[in-house]
C-alpha cells in the first residue's frame, strides 16, 4: 500500500479554546500568588501567629494542587476510530480477543447480574470463533457456577436473537427494561426469548436465595463434584471448567460456533496471600494463554455490562493502525452508570473526570487504567517493554501452538493442564505481580499497573464513544460512596509511597504533564488536612470575632474574591458544559467536602498504619444490591446515611461545629445589638465561608433532627456530634 493511499484507522484532534483557558488560568495563578504574598506579609507577631501560618500552609497546598489540576486541562485530545476502514482492510482476519469478567462475592454481587454481564460480552458483534469469555469467581461459589451453566444454555438462543435483530444493549436484563425503545422486533420471537430468560432468571435467583444448587442439576452435571472436597472460599483447589468450546462442537441454534466460555475459581489456601483482584487477573492471564491466547484482553467488572456491541472493533482500530497502533498498550473506556439520578446526588458519575480530565491525560500520553472497560495487548500485560520492534502483523497472528494443542488434547486434558497455572504456588520465584501481570501490594492494582506500563515506554488511549461502551451501578448510599473513595484514595497514596511513585520513579520516563496528572490523583489523601483546617479554624475565629482574611475595603480582598469567584464560576460552567445541572454541581461540591474531610483522612491514617506495620491491606467490594426503600430514597435524591460509622460521626460533628459558630456569631453581633455592619465589613469572607459550609450541610441537619425515615442519621450520631461540637465551641470560648 502506497503512502499516499494510507488512511489511518483512527484520528486525533485537539480540544478548542486552549489559549483562552491558559490565559484564564494564568490570571488565577496571579491571584493565588497574591494570596500567598498577603499571608507572608501580614503574619501576626504574637497572637494568632501559628493559626495564620496554618492558613498559609493550607493555601500553599490548595494553590499547588490547583496547579496540578491544570495539567488535565492544558492539552485535551479526542479520538475517533473508523471501524468501517478496519473491516475493509482486514475483513475477517481479526485477532482473537479474551474477555475477563471478575466476581468475588455472590451475596453482594448477585449471580444473575454477573451472567447478564457475561451474556452481554458473549454477544459482541465479532467473529464468535475468535471470542473467549472467562469468568473469575474469587468467591468459589457453586451457585455462581450454576448460574454460568444456565447462561451457557441460554446463550445458544440469545446470541442469534441479538444478531438477527441487531439489538442494543445485549445484556438481557438491560434490554428487556428498554423494550419500548425497540418496537420493531418480531413479537412472537421476542416473547419466546423473554420467557426463556425469565425462566432462567427465576432458577438462578431461587438458587441464590437458598444458597445451593438444585439437587437434580447437582447430580446431572459431574462438574459439581469438585465442590465435594470444598472446604471454604479461602481454602480449596482450583476449579476450572470449559463450558463452551469449538472442540466440543458448541454451536447456537443457528448452527454457528459459540464463543469459548470458561469458569475459573483459582486455588486458595489460608497460608498464601491471594492478592485480591490482581491475583485473580494474573491467574486469568495465564489460564487463558493455555486455552485461547487472545492477543487482545478486555477486562470488565461483573456489574459493568456491555452497552455497545461495536466496542471491540472500535478498540482494535487503535491497536491495529499501521502507523501508531504499535505504541498503544491499552485502550481505556469510561465507566458509565445506568442508575445515576438527574442531579447525581453522590457525584457517582465522575462526570468531570471522564468528560474533561481523561481527555487531558490522553493529551500527555496516557489515561489511567481504571480496572474495568479496558482493552489490553496481552504481551504488554505480560511485562513487555516498548521498542520499535513491537509492531504486530495483525493478518498473521494465529497461535499455531495453541491450535495444535487443542487438536491433540481433549477438553478434560486442557482443563487439567490449565489448572496448574491458577495454583497458589505457581507464582513463587517468578516475576508475576512484580514485573508481569497486574502488580501486587496496592489497593488500586489497576492504576499502579497502568503507570508501570507507561513507564516502560508505552502509550494508552482514552476512547469515550457516544453510546457508552459499558454501563454499571453507582453507589446508592452516602456511606458506600465514602467507603469507595476511601479505598481509591488509600490506594492512590500507596502508589506515591511505592517503587512506582510518579514523583520520582516516573521522572524522565513519562512526560512532566502526565507526572502532574498522576500526582493530582495520587495525592487525594493529603487534601484532608488543609480542608479540615479551613473547615474548622475560620469558623471558630468567627465565633470570637477575630478576622483571618482581609476586610472588604482592603486591596488584598480582590485576589481572594477573584480566585474564589473565578474558579467557582469556571467549575460550574465546565460541569454544565459536560451535561451536569446546577443542583448536580452543588451535590458535587458537597461530596468534594465530604470526601476530603472523611474518606481521604481515614485513607491517610490507614496508609500510615500500614507503613508502620500496624495493619494490612484490605480490599472492600462495593455492594451491587440495595434494599427497596433505599432505592426509592435514592431515586428521590434523598441522602441515605444509615448506620453509625466514624466517618458519618466526623461529618456530623463538623457540620454542627460550623452551625454553632455561625449562629453564635449572629447571636452576639445581631441579637445583642453590636455593630453588625462593621462585622461584615471586616469579616465578610469568614462569614461567607462559614455560611457556605452550613448550606452544604443542610442534608446532615435534616438527617440529624428532621427526618424520620430509616435513612436518617442514627440518634447516637446526633447526640455524639452535637456534644462534641458544642464542647469544642464552649472550650474554645472559655480558653480565649
Amino acid at each position: 500500500m502506497g503512502k499516499e493511499e494510507y488512511y489511518p484507522l483512527f484520528e486525533t484532534r485537539r480540544g478548542k479554546g486552549r489559549l483562552m483557558y491558559i490565559i484564564f488560568s494564568f490570571s488565577l495563578f496571579v491571584g493565588i500568588c497574591s494570596i500567598w504574598v498577603y499571608r507572608v506579609s501580614y503574619i501576626p507577631k504574637k497572637d494568632g501567629k501559628w493559626v495564620w501560618i496554618g492558613l498559609l500552609c493550607a493555601e500553599l497546598w490548595f494553590g499547588f494542587y490547583w496547579f496540578l489540576r491544570q495539567a488535565l486541562r492544558w492539552n485535551p485530545i479526542f479520538r475517533q476510530p473508523f471501524p468501517e476502514r478496519l473491516s475493509q482492510r482486514y475483513g475477517n482476519m481479526l485477532p482473537k480477543v479474551d474477555i475477563f469478567v471478575c466476581t468475588a462475592n455472590p451475596e453482594i454481587e448477585p449471580p444473575i447480574m454477573v451472567i447478564n454481564t457475561v451474556l452481554s460480552v458473549m454477544a459482541y458483534d465479532y467473529p464468535t470463533e475468535k471470542l473467549s469469555v472467562y469468568l473469575s469467581d474469587d468467591g468459589g461459589s457453586d451457585v455462581t457456577f450454576y448460574a454460568l451453566l444456565e447462561a451457557s444454555k441460554f446463550a445458544k438462543h440469545w446470541l442469534p436473537f441479538c444478531k438477527r435483530f441487531k439489538i442494543e444493549p445485549r445484556s438481557p436484563s438491560a434490554y428487556f427494561k428498554t423494550l419500548a425503545t425497540y418496537p420493531n422486533n418480531d413479537a412472537k420471537e421476542l416473547l419466546a426469548i423473554k420467557r426463556m430468560y425469565q425462566d432462567m432468571e427465576s432458577r438462578v435467583e431461587n438458587a441464590s436465595k437458598l444458597g445451593k444448587v438444585p439437587e437434580e442439576t447437582y447430580s446431572k452435571h459431574k462438574e459439581f463434584s469438585e465442590w465435594g472436597s470444598y472446604s471454604s472460599k479461602r481454602d480449596h483447589d482450583t476449579i476450572l471448567h470449559i463450558l463452551l468450546h469449538r472442540k466440543d462442537n458448541a454451536r447456537d441454534e443457528d448452527g454457528l460456533v459459540m464463543p469459548t466460555l470458561v469458569y475459573l475459581a483459582r486455588e486458595k489456601r489460608p497460608q498464601f496471600h491471594h492478592n485480591f483482584k490482581a491475583g485473580a487477573m494474573n491467574s486469568l492471564i495465564r489460564v487463558s494463554s493455555m486455552i485461547s491466547n487472545g492477543k487482545i484482553i478486555l477486562n470488565v467488572d461483573c456489574d459493568m455490562y456491555s452497552n455497545n456491541s461495536q466496542s471491540i472493533r472500535d478498540a482494535l482500530c487503535f491497536f491495529m493502525d499501521e502507523e501508531k497502533g504499535h505504541e498503544i498498550a491499552f485502550v481505556q473506556t469510561p465507566q458509565g452508570f445506568e442508575n445515576i439520578t438527574k442531579n447525581d446526588i453522590y457525584g457517582g458519575s465522575l462526570l468531570v473526570a471522564y468528560e474533561v480530565e481523561f481527555y487531558g491525560l490522553d493529551g500527555f500520553g496516557g489515561p489511567l487504567y481504571i480496572g474495568t472497560g479496558c482493552f489490553h495487548r496481552r504481551d504488554v500485560l505480560c511485562g513487555r517493554k516498548y521498542s520499535d520492534q513491537c509492531k504486530i502483523d495483525w493478518k498473521n497472528v494465529n497461535d499455531e501452538n495453541i491450535d495444535h494443542m487443542i487438536k491433540v488434547a481433549s477438553l478434560q486434558e486442557l482443563e487439567e493442564k490449565s489448572k496448574t497455572l491458577a495454583s497458589c504456588t505457581y507464582e513463587e520465584n517468578t516475576s508475576w505481580g512484580k514485573e508481569m501481570g497486574l502488580l501486587y501490594g496496592c489497593v488500586v492494582e489497576d492504576v499502579i499497573t497502568g503507570l508501570s506500563i507507561l513507564c516502560k515506554g508505552w502509550k494508552s488511549v482514552f476512547y469515550n464513544p457516544t453510546r457508552k461502551a459499558f454501563l454499571g451501578l453507582s453507589p446508592t448510599t452516602l456511606l458506600e460512596s465514602l467507603v469507595q473513595h476511601k479505598r481509591w484514595s488509600e490506594g492512590e497514596f500507596q502508589i506515591v509511597l511505592s517503587k512506582f511513585s510518579p514523583i520520582w520513579y516516573a521522572f524522565g520516563l513519562i512526560s512532566p504533564g502526565l507526572q502532574m496528572s498522576y500526582c493530582y490523583y495520587n495525592l487525594w489523601a493529603l487534601n484532608s488536612f488543609p480542608t479540615l483546617y479551613y473547615s474548622i479554624i475560620p469558623s471558630l475565629y468567627l465565633l470570637k470575632g477575630i478576622p483571618l482574611f482581609p476586610q472588604i475595603s482592603s486591596p488584598w480582598f480582590i485576589p481572594f474574591a477573584y480566585v474564589i469567584v473565578g474558579d467557582s464560576i469556571y467549575c460550574l460552567l465546565e460541569f454544565l458544559r459536560v451535561g451536569g445541572t446546577i443542583k448536580g454541581w452543588w451535590n458535587e461540591l458537597r461530596m468534594w467536602l465530604y470526601k476530603r474531610t472523611s474518606s481521604y483522612l481515614f485513607a491517610f491514617v490507614d496508609n500510615m498504619l500500614k507503613v508502620f506495620g500496624f495493619s494490612n491491606s484490605n480490599f472492600i467490594i462495593s455492594t451491587k444490591i440495595a434494599e427497596e426503600n433505599v432505592s426509592q430514597r435514592y431515586e428521590k435524591e434523598i441522602i441515605e446515611f444509615g448506620n453509625s460509622t466514624p466517618m458519618l460521626t466526623l461529618l456530623a460533628t463538623l457540620a454542627m461545629l460550623n452551625l454553632f459558630c455561625l449562629v453564635g456569631m449572629l447571636l452576639k453581633e445581631v441579637v445583642l445589638g453590636k455593630a453588625s455592619v462593621t462585622l461584615f465589613e471586616t469579616m465578610l469572607l469568614q462569614v461567607l465561608l462559614s455560611g457556605v459550609l452550613v448550606l452544604i450541610n443542610i442534608p446532615i441537619y435534616q438527617g440529624l433532627f428532621l427526618r424520620r425515615d430509616k435513612g436518617r442519621l442514627p440518634r447516637s450520631v446526633a447526640v455524639t456530634s452535637t456534644t462534641l461540637a458544642l464542647s469544642v465551641c464552649v472550650l474554645y470560648s472559655a480558653l480565649g
